[in-house]
């Protein structure tokens, strides 16, 4: 299927998702069934595979393609993440919104903020947006903004708000708290001093709190030094 050729209508997007369908691997659909937890089908293609063919429908008119995605599909969902955030800002003001209300699970998440790099360029602008989104009852709402702050802002001019805000988040849902821990984990590497501060203050509810600590430990970009420091701040 030449997809950089689709001209986007409603019989064009079932073809597509057909030849979504026909490409599937089973194996890798079984893989993937036991890592995302998604209310959507799983067909079963690979990430590369999927990056390939977002580049190939951002040749198209992408906006039509837009207007016709549907929730049927992880993969259809994930490959409309792709395209958003390789869109121009105009694009990805007008339907970010949308897509981020689709995300149910931490891959496609992940992938999307890791794919914007159009935050870079406007950082204060996405900054108040995104951190905008934090409400602990949308858990891959809040977890889209932790995971683009850990990507973007882990810099001088925001680190401090960064901290203050994950620090603040308390609720049960795995997957914010997960995003916190990973933050944490990776801003520790270049500043150790503010994210110990945290640990060792205990401000952090007790499973972010060790689960920071067991995510720092396993880290191959800090010091034995460190990882053998913050055992001491693992809540019993």
């Amino acid at each position: 299927m030449k997809i950089e050729e689709i001209v986007w209508n409603k019989t064009n997007y079932k073809k597509f998702i057909n030849y979504l369908i026909s490409i599937g691997n089973e194996d890798y659909k079984s893989f993937n069934s036991s890592i995302v937890n998604t209310k959507m089908s799983i067909i079963g293609i690979n990430v590369p595979t999927l990056r390939k063919i977002a580049n190939k429908i951002k040749k198209t008119n992408v906006e039509d393609y837009f207007k016709l995605v549907k929730n049927n599909y992880y993969e259809e969902v994930f490959i409309y993440g792709l395209v958003l955030a390789g869109s121009d800002e105009v694009l990805i003001d007008k339907y970010i919104v949308d897509f981020i209300s689709r995300i149910d699970n931490w891959a496609i998440c992940d992938s999307f903020c890791s794919s914007l790099k159009t935050v870079n360029k406007k950082m204060g602008k996405y900054w108040i947006y995104f951190t905008s989104l934090i409400d602990i009852e949308g858990e891959f709402q809040t977890r889209v903004s932790i995971v683009i702050m850990m990507n973007y802002y882990l810099n001088e001019q925001y680190i401090d708000r960064v901290l203050n805000i994950v620090s603040n988040i308390k609720t049960d849902y795995y997957y914010i708290n997960m995003a916190i821990s990973w933050l944490l984990s990776v801003a520790v590497i270049d500043y150790e001093d503010k994210v110990v501060s945290l640990l060792s203050n205990y401000k952090l509810s007790k499973f972010v709190q060790n689960k920071t600590i067991s995510k720092i430990q396993d880290s191959y970009r800090v010091s034995k030094c460190l990882k053998e420091k913050i055992k001491q701040y693992k809540i019993k």
